[in-house]
């Protein structure tokens, strides 16, 4: 796609959500744009991640930046993240927590995530991508993983610029969607292209839990499902056993 067709068809699909007209034919040009440019490109073969190869990287989750949060309800997106935490911590998997500007603007991490990851140190910083940061970069080079999960507030600057920053140096980067928020549909639309453009591979927090934990038969099966807190299944698990009697 030339230059003008991509800043016509994103110009169309910006004037159609800020005017709430033609929603289908915004989604339409949305997705023509990502058919095009990405989904053309040949795809590398699957390589699953797995609790030895894969980190969590959880970024800017702060009180303060959490009240600017427009795409998910505080409740949802705090349920989320802390389950993303909780999935990780079951399986082992190494986790780096990270600030921004923590007593100076956006104030502390919220106590729900903190109180999942007792023990694990929160790095604060000033830079904006938080691999600028040479602590930060440090410690996501010391844990040794080629695949590497984030999640941040907000989307398109917090969780995106570290994510398109692995991409850049070999690494495979992943962002739970659902576990990132950000302070406007326009932010969240061009923060998703712009990944994706990148090479970044976008899921949410549950399904890239459950890749990893791969066989339900594992030990760890049962602290992984009861982390995502999906009410459904814990329903009919207990469907399951009554039937089992």
């Amino acid at each position: 796609m030339e230059r003008r067709q991509f800043l016509q068809s994103t110009g169309l699909g910006a004037a159609a959500t800020m005017l709430g007209v033609a929603p289908l034919t915004a989604a339409t040009t949305h997705l023509s744009f990502l058919k095009e440019n990405v989904m053309s490109e040949q795809p590398r073969p699957y390589e699953p991640l797995t609790s030895e190869n894969a980190a969590l990287i959880l970024i800017d989750h702060q009180v303060g930046l959490m009240t600017g949060v427009r795409d998910y309800s505080t409740g949802e997106l705090k349920h989320n993240v802390v389950g993303l935490a909780k999935a990780a911590k079951a399986q082992k998997l190494p986790i780096i927590v990270t600030t921004t500007a923590r007593d100076s603007m956006w104030g502390p991490t919220f106590p729900e995530l903190v109180e999942a990851l007792p023990g694990v140190p929160i790095i604060d910083r000033s830079s904006v991508n938080a691999f600028d940061d040479p602590k930060v970069a440090q410690a996501i080079t010391a844990i040794g993983r080629k695949k590497l999960i984030f999640a941040g507030i907000s989307l398109e600057v917090c969780a995106a610029f570290p994510a398109i920053t692995a991409v850049g140096k070999g690494l495979d980067a992943y962002v739970a969607v659902d576990a990132s928020g950000t302070f406007s549909e326009t932010k969240r639309q061009v923060g998703l292209l712009r990944m994706l453009q990148a090479g970044v591979i976008l899921s949410d927090y549950a399904t890239l839990m459950e890749e990893i934990l791969k066989d339900n038969a594992r030990q760890e099966a049962g602290a992984v499902y009861g982390a995502i807190d999906m009410p459904w299944a814990k329903l009919v698990g207990q469907v399951a056993q009554a039937y089992g009697k």
